[in-house]
């Protein structure tokens, strides 16, 4: 599968990729360099391949209210959250977006390796609510960094001063409707613009409005490590179905005063194991599958892993018993050798 802008990507000499089925861009001009224009300056993702649904009718708040763990009561009109969707066992289904429109219009945003299982998910436990897969019709880009609101300021016509964080608004971009969201997948200021599929020209458009601000297309290997940094976790590798909200840092999402599925199994859960950040103190680089061991023992897994551009050192999530604390002592599994790092927060960038 492609998506609208393709042939942009390959004008712009990307490598291109398998990704969950869709041919996406890796990298253009390399992960390091994409990765420190979003820190310093804005850079430009396509993230068309993620799903988007809308849930639409008299049924709609009660439908996704029963869906998500977080509460969707204390959204007013073009507001959004974040929040985990679970099974009945607690695990998590994907964790998504939710904007709501207004009370019978809600758009969800999904992960991309979740798409049709999200669908079916959510159609199931949907009381009737009208549920639309406006995917292939709505494009959608990320504009991300320092300078993405002065730059995208300059190519539409709401004042962006007025969007706050997970705020949703109409708008128009180079004459053509959109909605523009102001949530990010990088730890730095961002917006998302979503516009009918067939406007391909306003990937090209963009670039060229914001010249002035260095901007850079990102591929989806920057894309992990800004998220890394920001303590963003990532479904299929940091978070699925055999994990619960509980064990990843997600508790703040869960709100036990309102139903939503696996309410019951996550009141009860005894959590053995919490997703925690680390910092590998020697010069090696941990990834996924890395095995972590306290006291000799092994005792976790690496979920996400990476050098981090930013802070010039090797960083990522791992899981470990409940009881350990930050800056505690693990090893890491790395080619049959032990490196020594310690564990801190999921987040390790904040930006000024």
């Amino acid at each position: 599968m492609k998506t609208s802008f393709y042939e942009m990507h390959k004008s712009l000499n990307a490598k291109i990729v398998d990704f969950h089925g869709w041919e996406m861009p890796l990298q253009y001009s390399g992960i390091i360099d994409e990765h420190v224009n979003v820190r310093k300056n804005v850079g430009l993702f396509d993230v068309s391949h993620m799903g988007r649904f809308t849930i639409k009718g008299p049924n709609a708040y009660e439908s996704v209210q029963k869906l998500v763990t977080n509460d969707i009561s204390k959204l007013g009109d073009s507001h959004g959250l974040y929040s985990p969707m679970c099974y009945e066992t607690g695990g998590i289904v994907d964790d998504i977006i939710v904007f709501r429109i207004n009370r019978e219009y809600f758009l969800l945003v999904v992960n991309a390796s979740n798409r049709e299982k999200d669908l079916g998910w959510i159609v199931l436990h949907s009381q009737l609510a009208n549920i639309e897969n406006i995917s292939d019709k709505i494009a959608l880009l990320a504009l991300q960094g320092p300078f993405a609101r002065e730059a995208l300021q300059r190519m539409v016509e709401s004042n962006l001063d007025l969007l706050k964080p997970f705020d949703i608004i109409t708008s128009n971009i180079f004459g053509t409707e959109c909605l523009i969201s102001r949530t990010g997948y990088t730890g730095e200021d961002g917006f998302e613009i979503f516009f009918d599929s067939s406007k391909a020209e306003i990937w090209d458009k963009i670039m060229q409005s914001a010249s002035r601000f260095n901007i850079k297309a990102v591929g989806l290997g920057a894309r992990d490590t800004l998220r890394l940094e920001a303590g963003l976790m990532l479904y299929g590798s940091d978070i699925d179905e055999n994990t619960t909200p509980l064990e990843a840092p997600l508790k703040w999402t869960v709100k036990f005063e309102k139903e939503f599925i696996g309410k019951k199994a996550i009141m009860n859960q005894k959590v053995t194991r919490k997703l925690v950040g680390f910092e590998i103190l020697e010069g090696r680089i941990a990834r996924h599958g890395n095995k972590v061991l306290i006291n000799e023992l092994v005792s976790g897994v690496v979920t996400s892993g990476s050098f981090s551009p930013t802070f010039k050192k090797s960083i990522g999530f791992c899981f470990v018993p409940p009881q350990m604390l930050q800056d505690q002592l693990i090893e890491i599994e790395i080619g049959d050798k032990l490196y020594k790092a310690k564990i801190c927060s999921t987040r390790f960038y904040k930006r000024a």
